[in-house]
């Protein structure tokens, strides 16, 4: 088959006893400081980001370099949503600019030879050293919250991550990357009815403790924006037009069953620079084109959602 209609198999990467998809660890784990003798400290237009418009992880890492100011800071190169069986592409509109690379695996290849991980987005590339910085994007956001700050002061008194909340935030984040960030996949590739209910009914208690939490307060953490509403919220707009039908989430969905959740939503996309990045004709065309495992014609649903810019919040 050849590797313009290919699409990767999902089911090497489940557990071939259980049927539980296991995600890998991310390799490149690097960090950007403002140290003096530091490997990477932050400098403008050093750094370059390679993203999907489709994937949530990378997706987090655009949110917090739109809120933090940092557009003209750290440059961005955008793959095409059709993952293929050599991963992401580059082609028809969306290049790499730094290299003209074809796919996202050869800037893996240019900074490790022997590389032998899967080829993830998002990216963060050093353009001076000509190698990946760190590529998990939990580890990314962090870095765009606080190091680039001396570059961009007007933004610096935004912390999506304060000390006085960092324990809560990163309790709140652990459950809720298990359950539902990851639930959504850890259902959807399930490969036996076992796997799929072991994942599903956790996925939607949790939904449940979290609307209950917005219910009492506007975010999850503290009552102010925090990295734990950017990291769900990339997972939650993608919920209705595609986790519920696609990855057989269905017991619920947001706009019918969670109108705390709904209304976050909302409020979320509404602040300025957040509904620019979102593309929901990558969201959709990568799901449901890319995985014919789960959806075999390809077809891809009418349906988008809720509509996040109304009512105003």
């Amino acid at each position: 088959m050849s590797t313009d209609t290919a699409t990767p198999s999902i089911l090497k990467w489940a557990n071939d006893k259980t049927g539980e998809f296991k995600r890998q660890v991310s390799t490149f784990r690097d960090n950007i400081v403002d140290e003096p003798n530091a490997k990477f400290t932050p400098e403008a237009g050093r750094y370059h980001l390679y993203v999907s418009l489709a994937c949530p992880w990378a997706h987090r890492t655009l949110l917090v370099r739109a809120l933090k100011g940092l557009e003209d800071i750290i440059s961005v190169d955008v793959v095409h949503w059709h993952m293929q069986e050599m991963g992401w592409p580059f082609k028809e509109g969306y290049e790499d600019s730094l290299y003209g690379a074809k796919y996202i695996r050869e800037i893996y290849f240019k900074a490790q030879s022997d590389y032998s991980g899967r080829f993830t987005v998002p990216v963060l590339w050093d353009k001076k050293t000509q190698t990946v910085v760190n590529n998990e994007s939990s580890e990314i956001i962090r870095m765009l919250n606080t190091a680039f700050d001396k570059l961009v002061p007007e933004k610096a008194g935004i912390n999506f991550y304060p000390d006085n909340l960092k324990a809560e935030i990163d309790s709140v984040n652990e459950w809720i990357y298990d359950t539902v960030n990851n639930g959504v996949y850890k259902s959807g590739f399930a490969t036996t009815q076992e796997a799929y209910e072991a994942n599903v009914f956790p996925l939607f208690k949790s939904l449940d403790r979290i609307e209950e939490m917005l219910s009492k307060s506007d975010y999850l953490v503290g009552n102010t924006l925090t990295e734990a509403d950017l990291r769900l919220w990339t997972t939650i707009i993608r919920f209705d037009p595609v986790y519920h039908g696609h990855f057989k989430c269905n017991i619920k969905g947001i706009e019918k069953d969670y109108p705390h959740i709904l209304k976050w939503a909302r409020r979320i996309y509404q602040m300025p620079k957040v509904a620019e990045t979102v593309n929901m004709e990558h969201i959709k065309n990568h799901y449901y084109k890319s995985h014919l495992q789960i959806n075999p014609t390809g077809i891809v649903p009418a349906g988008t959602g809720p509509n996040l810019a109304e009512p105003k919040i």
